[in-house]
């Protein structure tokens, strides 16, 4: 190939190096220069262009890509047509990625002109991912050097998708006193969704007492017929973390009858992992991190057995570079290490006020009642402004423009929620989302239907967080009792921005992992005005 700049009146049969536009239109980059297209440059005053003009034994960019992916062994993907110099492919099976990295670094080291990209080995796809990409740099490339490229790809298994097999899954969950029930079947919906990709199905659950006896009993339980179908893999979830090889549910596991494989994943989330087999079935014991749809340890380790692959400890002891994962926020990093020293200012505030209130009837708005002549929503805005120094973020939905009128001249952003009909998770996530909070180290979750809220109150919480060095969730109570107003570090935030629905924190908080400190506040954690007759017994008067 030879590549340069040429007068317009010698470029007939050569490709155009780079897009040129033109009174009549444009020129793409690669265009194969007719008689037609030399006359129009000539037209418009053009004198030279840089073109690459083929010789002997040269391919175009696209068919030297389309001659090395034909190469590829195409079971469970498909290609693109060659476009630019690129051929794309994909997997249209769920299942395992694998590369052969000795072969595309050989295929690589050939001529720069020449590329293939993939995802990392071992990577979980679903069919329709992109998985490689096919390059040719330079407008043409010689024919040997392409020839040479395509024994390498033919040499192999370059990239393959090795589908997901089907299981049967038995869930054993181990259960301690303060465990709650609500955590115990959201772990279960969220392995099922795990699953999905897979076609596997958990067959049989069971909830047993965190001693390695009841464990072993379930495990050997597990690998009978259930329903017809017997487990052919077994999945731990327990109650308090292991964090020794002779724990309660490595020692179930060999109680069972079976043998531990590996105690700790040089993963991050996911050290906590344990593999072991009884007979011919997988058994693992889950991190807590499982626990949180975000990936970790667990998915690499279940991706792999849900693909027919067994894991040698030597492949598990490799997985520490690249193990680091940056995207898990559900509970404090390495890396993101609460700060050390927090000021009253690291604390922010996201008072929720959208809701539609629909207990209220024709009433009128619950936020714009009255109580001592102050609108609802105000009153509560400034005891928030009274008792922190962070910003506070007022997230508005259903009458929006009222409700804003009310927190006029106040020292706040608002955020309207244009989808604060979908309930409560956007409203949190349209909060947090606001640019006076991206620094904060947590915020402060008010409602603004609580009008028994003093700001005492407020200061009682923002000292526990403080004091805890952003470390802990800071929560009110009532008698012993959950309530409102709730402080949530940032180490949840990334977690709380997959919500959805009109649910609040309180999945995140019972499975995030952080310790949870408990403020009595009384009746005033518990009280809010739902309806037109809890507003006038808390004092305030409708306006409409």
């Amino acid at each position: 190939m030879i590549f340069g700049p040429v007068p317009v009146k010698n470029a007939e049969g050569a490709i155009l190096a780079h897009g040129i536009l033109l009174s009549g239109g444009k020129l793409a980059k690669g265009t194969l220069l007719l008689a037609d297209d030399v006359r129009q440059l000539q037209a418009d005053g053009i004198e030279t262009v840089i073109v690459a003009r083929l010789e002997a034994g040269d391919l175009t960019e696209d068919a030297a890509a389309e001659r090395l992916a034909g190469a590829l062994d195409l079971t469970g993907l498909r290609k693109t047509e060659a476009s630019t110099g690129r051929v794309n492919v994909y997997t249209t099976v769920n299942g395992l990625f694998r590369a052969d990295r000795e072969l595309i670094d050989r295929f690589n080291r050939i001529d720069p002109a020449i590329t293939i990209a993939c995802l990392a080995d071992h990577a979980a796809v679903q069919a329709g991912d992109m998985v490689a990409t096919i390059k040719i740099i330079p407008l043409a490339v010689r024919a040997e050097t392409v020839e040479a490229a395509r024994a390498v790809l033919a040499g192999g298994a370059a990239v393959r998708v090795k589908p997901y097999k089907s299981h049967s899954v038995s869930l054993i969950q181990t259960q301690l006193p303060q465990m709650k029930a609500s955590v115990l079947d959201k772990t279960a919906q969220l392995l099922r969704r795990r699953l999905d990709a897979s076609g596997s199905v958990i067959v049989s659950e069971r909830r047993v007492v965190h001693r390695q006896d009841e464990v072993a009993e379930a495990i050997r339980a597990a690998l009978q017929a259930d329903g017809g179908r017997s487990a052919r893999m077994v999945i731990l979830f327990g109650a308090s973390a292991v964090c020794d090889a002779f724990d309660v549910l490595p020692q179930a596991i060999r109680l069972a009858g079976g043998v531990v494989d590996r105690v700790g994943l040089p993963v991050d989330p996911g050290n906590l992992l344990v593999l072991g087999h009884v007979g011919a079935v997988p058994v693992i014991v889950a991190p807590g991190c499982a626990r949180s749809p975000k990936e970790n340890g667990f998915d690499w380790v279940l991706s792999r057995l849900l693909a027919g692959e067994t894991p040698e400890d030597a492949v598990l002891a490799g997985l520490g570079v690249g193990g680091l994962l940056m995207e898990i926020p559900s509970r404090p990093r390495p890396r993101e290490a609460a700060r050390a020293t927090l000021s009253e200012r690291d604390l922010g505030a996201v008072l929720l006020a959208a809701g539609r209130a629909s207990r209220m009837g024709e009433a009128g708005h619950k936020l714009l009642a009255e109580f001592e002549g102050v609108p609802l929503v105000r009153r509560i805005a400034e005891r928030a402004l009274d008792a922190l120094q962070g910003p506070l973020v007022a997230v508005t939905g259903h009458r929006a423009a009222e409700v804003s009128e009310a927190l006029t001249h106040l020292p706040l952003t608002i955020v309207d929620n244009p989808d604060f009909a979908t309930g409560m998770a956007s409203s949190l996530k349209a909060g947090l989302s606001a640019p006076v909070l991206a620094d904060v180290a947590g915020v402060m979750v008010l409602l603004a239907d609580m009008p028994g809220l003093k700001v005492e109150d407020l200061e009682r919480l923002a000292v526990a967080f403080l004091e805890a060095e952003g470390r802990a969730i800071v929560r009110a109570v009532a008698n012993g009792k959950r309530g409102n107003p709730v402080i949530l570090p940032r180490a949840t935030f990334a977690d709380l921005m997959l919500l959805e629905g009109d649910v609040g924190a309180r999945h995140v908080i019972e499975t995030c992992g952080l310790p949870i400190i408990d403020v009595e506040l009384g009746a005033a954690a518990h009280v809010d005005v739902d309806t037109p007759e809890a507003v006038q017994a808390a004092g305030g008067i409708l306006r409409g």
